[in-house]
């Protein structure tokens, strides 16, 4: 049977069958779309982007086994962020090589913007992945102009025109690439009115003619604390008119959900249970944590853990003893007021901690700890019970936040994370 027929995404009849999961292992993206803003924790909203949790590979082969006690018929495994899967490949090859070693017969597909895939798609190929969604928003440099903030591309950053350049560029030779290994392939456009949405049949003949299998036009989502927050999203004429328009040249999608980085189940009816069982798994202690042997807390008298990441200015630091546990002492906190290296500095004091139990975290510090294996755990609670979660992998139950408060109520929600 040809795989396509099982991909929900890729195949309208699979939709109403077969389940996805998509695992959230990377949270680092090498583009600023102005029509993007990537909350972590924002259970209210369901758009491209977002995430409740990021896994580690080794977490996300056991929230698979999890998640699969769940969900009946999962047939695709994919990435989908919550930023781009080739910003950090090392994190994406790493998970494919251990999802495939346990579940061979899964399909396994990706989404990226094509900036750096074309490097890895021999090794992407060799992996068994066969499908790949490439987002491309258009094919004049003008255009893409209005669309990225700046691209990071081989170490180096781009801004303004350049940065159309090299992503127009990329994304040629990733479709190319893609094709060259016979990987099927859906192009993403996101319709932007007055931007790009009169080039949507210029991006279609193209695509086509290069070999894409079906193109989904996504409406814009105006994303509250992106560059276009106060855009207008298209019109349902509008969006009929386009997907009668690209049909001339290749098979449109009709039936996208735009899913969060972190869904599971099928598409429109996702697991209800889902996100208990990633917060679950990000507790889940990874082979390298073994050379950290102990958990930063941050307290304010030593009891329960009640402090946000960004306003505790010390650590209480525990290490396993027999059952129970001992605490060592409080570490300093990194100076406030230093951006990213505030949270830089803090992995160096934390560096032999393999989990941070906090009460709130925005979504930067989460970012550079995991980085350096240091896990973050959002939650509230007796210091006791989340020692117990991550020493030994008890659960925590309804201490876990599974919710956020009112976005902007605890963090900016501008995506800098804490000052």
């Amino acid at each position: 049977m040809n795989k396509t027929e099982l991909h929900p995404c890729f195949n309208l009849k699979a939709k109403l069958k077969y389940a996805r999961v998509h695992l959230p292992v990377a949270p680092k993206c090498n583009v600023q779309c102005k029509y993007c803003n990537r909350k972590y924790d924002c259970v209210n909203e369901s758009r491209p982007g977002i995430t409740s949790a990021v896994l580690s590979p080794y977490q996300a082969v056991n929230y698979l086994k999890k998640i699969s006690e769940k969900v009946p018929n999962i047939s695709t495994i994919g990435i989908a962020g919550p930023g781009d899967a080739f910003a950090e490949p090392e994190k994406t090859l790493e998970t494919i090589r251990l999802i495939k070693s346990e579940y061979p017969e899964k399909i396994f597909c990706l989404s990226t913007n094509g900036l750096e895939v074309a490097k890895y798609v021999k090794e992407l190929a060799a992996l068994d992945v066969t499908h790949v969604t490439l987002t491309i928003n258009s094919l004049r440099t003008e255009t893409l102009q209005k669309v990225y903030n700046w691209v990071r591309f081989n170490k180096k950053v781009y801004r303004g025109l350049d940065a159309a350049r090299v992503m127009k560029e990329q994304q040629m030779k990733a479709l190319e690439a893609l094709k060259e290994y016979d990987i099927t392939v859906k192009v993403n456009t996101i319709i932007m009115p007055g931007i790009n949405d009169d080039e949507m049949e210029e991006v279609a003949r193209m695509v086509a003619a290069k070999g894409a299998n079906t193109m989904n036009c996504i409406p814009l989502i105006p994303a509250e604390g992106s560059d276009m927050e106060n855009a207008s999203p298209p019109t349902a004429q509008s969006i009929i008119r386009i997907h009668k328009g690209i049909a001339k040249y290749i098979q449109p999608m009709t039936h996208c959900a735009r899913c969060r980085a972190d869904a599971a189940g099928k598409i429109g009816h996702d697991e209800p249970d889902a996100m208990r069982v990633l917060h679950e798994c990000t507790l889940m202690p990874t082979p390298a944590a073994a050379d950290k042997p102990f958990v930063a807390v941050a307290s304010y008298e030593g009891l329960l853990i009640n402090r946000h990441m960004g306003e505790t200015d010390s650590f209480l630091i525990f290490k396993q003893e027999g059952d129970g546990y001992k605490q060592l002492g409080r570490r300093k906190s990194a100076t406030k007021g230093k951006g990213d290296l505030r949270w830089i500095e803090l992995s160096r004091i934390l560096k032999d901690c393999r989990y941070v139990l906090v009460n709130g975290v925005g979504a930067k510090p989460v970012e550079i700890l995991q980085r350096v294996g240091i896990g973050v755990v959002e939650m509230s609670g007796l210091i006791t019970d989340g020692l117990d979660a991550v020493y030994k992998g008890k659960k925590l139950k309804a201490v876990i936040k599974t919710s956020t408060p009112k976005c902007g109520e605890a963090c900016s929600g501008n995506g800098m994370g804490c000052g």
